[in-house]
């Protein structure tokens, strides 16, 4: 079974950076397109940002534009997103997610075609 591992998160203040990394063994990411999700308490999961399964093609939350950014790291299997200039808004649990196969970034967030999520990393933005 293939498990997807978040790691990364933690405490910072605002205007801090963190990076987190989304990686998995014995399998690779590589084909597929792969997503970041936070969850805030009290609210619903959101799309933060995602990748296509080539790189290529990046997408972000209005919220998060210019601030965050995704990457893919084939080498070491992992997708990272590096968030810089955080704010007490991004606090939340951060979890990554594979698209279904061949399922672009916009039908996979549309569709909700994420079939294997990890078990999130929690990031508080905090003074």
């Amino acid at each position: 079974q293939l498990r997807l591992v978040e790691s990364g998160g933690g405490l910072v203040q605002p205007g801090e950076s963190l990076r987190l990394s989304c990686g998995t063994s014995g399998h690779t990411l590589d084909p597929y397109a792969v997503g970041w999700f936070r969850q805030a308490p009290g609210k619903e999961r959101e799309a933060v940002s995602c990748i296509s399964r080539d790189g290529t093609v990046t997408n972000y939350a209005d919220s998060v534009k210019g601030r965050f950014t995704i990457s893919r790291d084939s080498a070491n299997n992992t997708v990272n997103l590096q968030m810089d200039n955080l704010i007490p808004e991004d606090t939340a649990v951060y979890y990554c997610a594979r698209a279904v196969l061949k399922t672009s970034c916009p039908r996979a967030i549309l569709e909700g075609s994420f079939g294997t999520w990890g078990p999130g990393t929690q990031v508080t933005v905090s003074s």
